[in-house]
């Protein structure tokens, strides 16, 4: 179980720790408002999280109270909730780059659209792919970039390329003014420190796994 006493006051900008942790609860609370479930105790998510349930409670009761005891949290309401402090209600808008399988696999998924952002815009160097249709996205030539990124107004850019082309596609991405980028590559990335970079392995999330199995 992962437990820390990190504390913090309503409206301050939260712990990297913090967030970490209500992002797990929200895609816990996610799924399980997708099989049905209308409410859910501290305890089962801490059984999905792995997180200490009195670290749980800790992190919700900072915000607010949420729960009921003997009854649990309201699924639908905490996750109206925790994606208010997060900042992510509403819609944030992704541009996708690579239309090979991961790219596609991503594209035509609910892996995004579930917490709030949709993709808006694919794009590959690809001319055999540019101007066909993944899904209801048509491909775009990266010239196009600043333009799409204008008009469909996107935060957040994608990487679903080779690890060669991953700096070149960060850096055009930065250019146009996108300061939030997902890496799926595995490549890493020289960025400005205004530049969020969230980096996705599944070689690094099995070790990370193991790890705790292990030990």
């Amino acid at each position: 179980m992962i437990v820390d006493d990190e504390s913090f006051e309503h409206g301050e900008k939260l712990p990297l720790g913090v967030a970490a942790r209500l992002s797990r609860y929200l895609q816990v609370l996610t799924q399980a408002h997708k099989m049905g479930k209308t409410t859910i105790s501290s305890q089962e998510l801490a059984d999905y999280t792995h997180v200490n349930s009195t670290q749980i409670r800790r992190d919700l009761s900072g915000f607010g109270k949420f729960g009921k005891r003997g009854v649990g949290y309201n699924i639908n309401s905490l996750v109206d909730q925790i994606r208010k402090i997060l900042h992510t209600s509403g819609q944030h808008n992704i541009a996708l780059f690579g239309a090979g399988h991961l790219g596609t696999a991503i594209a035509s998924s609910d892996v995004f659209a579930d917490h709030g952002f949709r993709v808006v815009a694919l794009f590959d160097i690809d001319p055999a792919k540019v101007g066909t249709r993944i899904g209801k996205l048509t491909v775009h030539d990266l010239p196009e970039l600043l333009d799409v990124v204008r008009a469909e107004n996107v935060v957040v850019g994608v990487l679903a390329v080779p690890a060669s082309a991953a700096q070149s596609l960060a850096d055009r991405l930065i250019a146009v003014g996108v300061r939030v980028i997902f890496n799926y590559s595995e490549a890493l990335l020289d960025v400005p420190p205004d530049v969020a970079v969230h980096a996705s392995s599944p070689a690094a999330d099995l070790l990370y796994a193991l790890y705790f199995y292990l030990t």
